[in-house]
């Protein structure tokens, strides 16, 4: 990278956020507060990403094998969290139960996505999105700008009356991109034998949505994942058998053998899948040697994700190979198009929206000049040792960006080195501990049968109250500002 680019930065800078999820909008919120001049780009025709349900899927392409998908949003209809509303919302702006709406600690996803907007219109953020807005193409310029090509996909790839194309496509150049367009929706899927050719019905959890249509079918759902479990349980009710493939006995927890020896009539345990049988059989490898197979109408892959930015032209600094995005400085800054170009929400297993801000609020600082990056060589060389570091503890490649297997304060730890980010509270800790637990214990209830310790269930009474007292300062800033606007109201 010619150094030229890496002149010291003015105080204010124009950035293109690409994506308004979660991650977009703690993007948005912390590089606002900074003072840089942003503008959300976001395809859909709503803020939330992921959180805003969308009922159609990729019918003519169900495993999703096409990149870009046409549809973002992987939900499905039942979806929940599985992590407590207590633990998910934004720092200075708690996921507070509201009257009239899903007010339990494990809402669903409607819920989630009321609450992004509650965010937005908290903090005027909505002035800087624009929707219906596709990224085609965004290279940074021989000036060291970006140039950013979207869609309008309010006007689309249609031609006017007079049969002339309209001009759909808007160029822009800016100081910064910050990449926040997440990573649930291009299917990740396996390699298994017969695939091409197997006559069934074969897709991706990504096109997921009701379990309806598997009425009375055989399925396998080959992945016991948060999805795998939730879509086979919610597909048991309604589908003739339906096998679950969890790859290992590791993969079994205390919770998913419960389920399966309580529902064992129409719910089976496989750990393998050996291949599909142009037949319409699904073979299976079953441990010990031994093998079985099994007529089936349809399998579900629910095997993650790949991370994918078909937008993004960096002439090859950063690639994306076995899921790693890379290299990456602490997940955020490819080396040699630092600070320019950053990435906000790639980790995994992490808290969110939390590790989004701190991240964020890294990204804000260092464009504005307050916080300095280290030197290209010495970002570099912290990729390699991290690497190195994961592959010495048997870590694949694709679980690069996952924080599992790390220590569980990596977001405070990271937000204390960059950016003096506030520590997480520990009860919030204690109970997201114990809601991992109820989840491997007790998958199927755990959300709405949980016993919390005496300090957990003052913590959260305590929330609850700050939250009451939150939303009364609310209202009554919001009915002093109505009155200064009614008639004859007194100036």
């Amino acid at each position: 990278m010619d150094t030229a680019c890496g002149s010291k930065p003015p105080q204010s800078k124009k950035v293109c956020i690409i994506g308004a999820g979660m991650a977009g909008l703690a993007a948005a919120r912390e590089l606002r507060r900074e003072g840089h001049d942003v503008t959300v780009l976001e395809q859909s025709g709503d803020v939330g990403g992921q959180w805003l349900y969308d009922p159609r899927t990729d019918a003519d392409d169900a495993l999703g094998v096409a990149a870009p998908v046409k549809v973002h949003s992987s939900i499905y209809a039942s979806l929940r969290l599985i992590s407590p509303r207590q633990t998910t919302g934004f720092t200075d702006f708690p996921f507070c139960p509201k009257s009239g709406r899903d007010d339990r600690r494990f809402p669903g996803h409607r819920e989630v996505h009321l609450y992004l907007k509650d965010f937005c219109d908290a903090f005027g953020l909505m002035e800087a999105v624009r929707l219906n807005t596709r990224v085609l193409h965004a290279a940074m310029t021989p000036a060291c700008k970006w140039a950013v090509r979207s869609m309008d996909l309010g006007i689309g790839e249609c031609d006017g009356a007079d049969g002339k194309e309209l001009d759909a496509y808007v160029d822009e150049v800016f100081d910064a991109v910050v990449v926040a367009s997440g990573h649930y929706s291009q299917p990740r899927l396996p390699s298994i034998k017969g695939m091409e050719t197997w006559r069934g019905r074969q897709m991706h959890s990504h096109s997921y949505r009701v379990p309806e249509p598997f009425r009375g079918e055989v399925v396998v759902v080959v992945g016991c994942g948060d999805s795998g479990r939730d879509i086979a349980m919610e597909i048991r009710g309604v589908a003739e058998e339906v096998y679950i493939v969890a790859g290992s006995m590791e993969a079994v927890t205390p919770g998913l053998s419960k389920v399966l020896a309580k529902y064992s009539t129409n719910l089976h345990l496989r750990l393998e899948v050996e291949r599909l049988c142009e037949d319409g059989r699904v073979a299976f490898k079953d441990g010990g040697g031994s093998s079985s197979s099994v007529a089936a109408d349809t399998v579900i892959y629910c095997t993650g994700y790949n991370y994918s930015f078909p937008f993004l032209d960096t002439g090859g600094a950063v690639a994306v190979d076995d899921n790693r995005v890379g290299p990456l400085f602490e997940h955020v800054f490819p080396p040699s198009l630092a600070p320019s170009l950053s990435f906000v929400g790639l980790l995994r297993k992490v808290f969110a929206p939390r590790s989004f801000e701190a991240q964020a609020r890294w990204v804000a600082q260092v464009l504005s000049g307050r916080r300095k990056l280290p030197t290209e060589e010495e970002m570099l060389r912290s990729v390699e040792e991290f690497y190195r570091a994961r592959e010495i503890a048997g870590v694949p490649s694709k679980y690069t960006h996952e924080i599992r297997s790390l220590k569980c304060s990596y977001v405070d730890d990271f937000g204390e080195k960059y950016c003096d980010f506030p520590r997480q509270e520990r009860w919030q800790y204690e109970l997201l501990r114990s809601s991992v637990h109820d989840m491997m214990d007790k998958f199927e209830t755990f959300r709405d049968d949980y016993q919390d310790s005496d300090s957990i269930r003052k913590a959260v009474q305590e929330w609850h109250l700050s939250c009451l007292q939150s939303s009364s300062k609310a209202g009554s800033e919001i009915s002093r500002a109505w009155a200064k606007q009614e008639p004859g109201a007194s100036k």
